[in-house]
């Protein structure tokens, strides 16, 4: 995944701003034509609600294509370099690419404020708005997915190793029940692919600094990649690794591999894992829990949103209020957006959604714990806004790179970042935060 990342960062550093103008397609017959790009199987649920849009908008047809992910960011920034030709007039958008489209491609995406989406601002979970909002103000993107992480975590091996996995309320203390669980079980607490053999690994030292308001960029685009939350997670990932309770998942299935064996007690995963996890291992029904992650400090959040995903609208599509009402409607009413996770998968940002009766039912896989109820909990306490920025990917591979010197080489956390985020304002020309 890093090498598309980094090859995406050199295009759109040296890629010239996509033009700026729309075209007009007179004399149409018919219906309005409109293409939506996604992938699987989050375009499962947009193709669902399409039809029903579609009597209820019989002028406009909607089809639905799942290009792919990664395939879908390669088609995109060429089209975004080619000024805007060939793109779908709805792009299914990912977090970490959002910002790069915003900053390198002016017009690329549509305003969405002249088509009305201002309106829709507060109808999101906290922290996501900023995200789709551009340094001119203009909303580039409307929320559609959010990922709140949570702690996956197997009850039958903690119970084994003597731990109320539910008194956990630090890492800290999580780190002293991964000791015990792995003297009394041979069960590693979590997971890693310590060296980034194939792509790095990043997610878990993510969402320990989301959990603190923090990343690699704050909302003034200075590096705050050596900044103190920065080595407090970094700090954490190393008492984990120095108590050995940290797998090493390098390397093609090992984490499939441990978790079908019993070895992995904690899956450190977002939202989407709730059905993800029964997928995969069917066969664990009723031996897995879910619930807030640990806070890095005593008294801190146990929220973060480690990713989320968005719709936006081409800047050369010529039917952008037609596209945008498709957007609107899937996004924003609590029925509809229901029926996109019930048959996509894609965990709603609209916040209306969530008194839906499905997000407190019991689930028996989860020993019928309402297995969804953490991560609206997690939402109602609010995460805070997260700068990507369209430097992510290189931020990517540094931080990648000092995580590996710590874990493989015992590097000093603060050093190993002090270092990193030198380099990254080095090579993106920012400054360095304090």
């Amino acid at each position: 995944m890093i090498d598309r990342r980094a090859a995406l960062a050199v295009l759109l550093t040296g890629a010239l701003a996509a033009a700026c103008g729309t075209t007009e397609e007179a004399g149409q017959a018919g219906p309005v034509k409109i293409t939506v790009w996604s992938w699987k199987p989050a375009s499962d649920g947009l193709a669902a609600v399409a039809k029903d849009f579609e009597k209820a908008n019989p002028n406009i047809k909607v089809t639905v294509q799942a290009v792919g992910n990664p395939a879908i960011w390669d088609k995109i920034t060429i089209g975004m370099a080619a000024g805007g030709k060939g793109l779908g007039d709805v792009l299914h958008i990912g977090i970490d690419y959002l910002p790069g489209y915003m900053d390198k491609f002016p017009g690329g995406l549509a305003d969405l404020r002249k088509l009305g989406a201002d309106s829709h601002k507060d109808a999101f979970a906290k922290g996501l708005w900023p995200t789709v909002t551009g340094k001119d103000g203009g909303v580039y993107a409307m929320p559609w997915e959010v990922n709140p992480v949570g702690f996956f975590y197997r009850k039958d091996l903690f119970d084994k190793a003597g731990v109320e996995v539910e008194k956990i309320t630090t890492w800290d203390e999580a780190i002293e029940a991964g000791k015990k669980l792995k003297e009394k079980t041979g069960a590693f607490l979590i997971g890693l692919n310590k060296s980034a053999a194939g792509s790095v690994d990043m997610d878990f030292y993510q969402s320990l600094l989301q959990q603190q308001g923090a990343f690699y960029f704050n909302g003034q685009g200075e590096v705050t990649l050596s900044s103190a939350p920065a080595v407090q997670a970094m700090t954490l990932l190393k008492k984990m690794n120095d108590a050995g309770i940290v797998a090493d998942t390098s390397g093609e299935g090992t984490a499939k591999q441990l978790i079908s064996s019993g070895k992995l007690a904690v899956l450190p995963w977002a939202a989407w894992a709730v059905s993800y996890i029964p997928d995969m291992r069917p066969e664990q029904k009723g031996l897995w829990r879910v619930m807030q992650p640990p806070a890095v400090t005593p008294g801190g959040k146990r929220t973060a949103i480690v990713n989320s995903t968005h719709l936006a609208v081409s800047g050369t599509s010529p039917h952008q209020k037609e596209a945008y009402k498709f957007v609107e409607y899937a996004l924003t009413k609590p029925e509809v957006i229901n029926k996109v996770f019930k048959e996509g998968g894609v965990f709603p940002a609209l916040t209306a959604a969530y008194s839906d009766p499905r997000y407190t039912e019991p689930q028996t896989y989860y020993g019928d714990q309402p297995a969804l109820k953490p991560f609206v909990d997690a939402l109602t306490e609010g995460a805070d806004a997260t700068y990507y920025s369209g430097d992510y990917a290189r931020a990517l591979k540094i931080a990648s790179d000092a995580q590996t010197k710590v874990l493989l080489k015992g590097a000093d956390p603060a050093a190993a970042l002090t270092e990193a985020a030198t380099l990254l304002a080095q090579q993106t020309n920012r400054k360095l935060a304090g």
